[in-house]
């Protein structure tokens, strides 16, 4: 059982039977009702309150109806008036799925940031797929709210990456009780766990992601970071020594010894002999 305190207003309700109360931002109205149509036949958790087809619109839906997920399109029309909506809104405590039609438009920046995102055409596995995980981030959101305030800074993040074209070497990580925001460098390195990943840092404890390892490989920046392994990447910053008896092994500056795949071995030394 989860409390929900919005205003004066105490609800209680059983995360097993919740509702995701959800609207639909999208200028093309065949697209929105798309989503919608596909809403509510594949995703009986998801209960559409609303749609819009302009921020103006959206910004009084989401303010009047207090949303737990906006469906946003990311190009409406110029790409810009989707973050603009999420900067002008005063109270942001809902989850944003972005919706893009650009197949390599800004997927390794959406996947940096932790957020959720569809691809049009809408496959309807996926579709779920980030629904499951809506109602799993919304349980963990309800029990530690602040988690909001991380998840909108995340967003800013993706914001500036996209529409300003500022670097961005911060990554949102996601574990057991929400979001943590962490430049790249304070990594040390990253192994898999199962269909997990247990990020190690210079200082501070690990953390465990429920992206893959390979999800991290496309994420970080491939010239500081390098994968060596099946189950390991490495921060190359961190990198002490490379040394190949009894095995190929990268030593890392804590003392740590990791092994490199012998398919590796080459690539892997070739790139320690460039000038950086």
């Amino acid at each position: 059982m989860v409390y929900s305190n919005r205003g004066n207003l105490m609800l209680t309700f059983n995360t097993k039977t919740m509702k995701l109360r959800a609207i639909v931002v999208d200028d093309e109205e065949f697209a929105r009702k798309n989503l919608i149509m596909l809403l509510e036949e594949y995703c009986p958790d998801i209960e559409v309150i609303g749609e819009a087809s302009r921020k103006s619109q959206a910004k009084a839906i989401i303010e009047s109806s207090k949303p737990d997920v906006v469906f946003l399109d990311i190009r409406m029309p110029s790409g810009a008036e989707g973050f603009e909506l999420l900067d002008e809104l005063e109270e942001k405590d809902f989850q944003v799925v972005f919706v893009t039609a650009f197949k390599d438009y800004a997927i390794k920046a959406f996947n940096a940031s932790a957020v959720y995102y569809l691809l049009k055409p809408i496959d309807i596995e996926e579709l779920q797929t980030a629904v499951e995980k809506l109602k799993e981030t919304k349980k963990i959101f309800t029990d530690e709210p602040q988690n909001y305030n991380t998840y909108f800074s995340s967003l800013k993040n993706l914001s500036d990456t996209l529409l300003r074209n500022k670097p961005n070497n911060r990554i949102a990580i996601s574990h057991t009780k929400g979001l943590k925001i962490v430049e790249d460098d304070s990594i040390t390195h990253l192994e898999a766990n199962g269909n997990c990943t247990t990020i190690y840092f210079k200082e501070g404890p690990r953390y465990l992601d429920t992206r893959t390892l390979k999800t991290y490989e496309n994420i970080l920046d491939p010239s500081k970071f390098f994968r060596i392994h099946k189950s390991h990447i490495i921060n190359l910053d961190m990198l002490s020594d490379y040394v190949n008896e009894d095995g190929h092994f990268a030593i890392l500056k804590n003392g740590l010894r990791v092994p490199v795949a012998r398919n590796r071995v080459t690539e892997f030394v070739k790139m320690l002999k460039l000038p950086k």
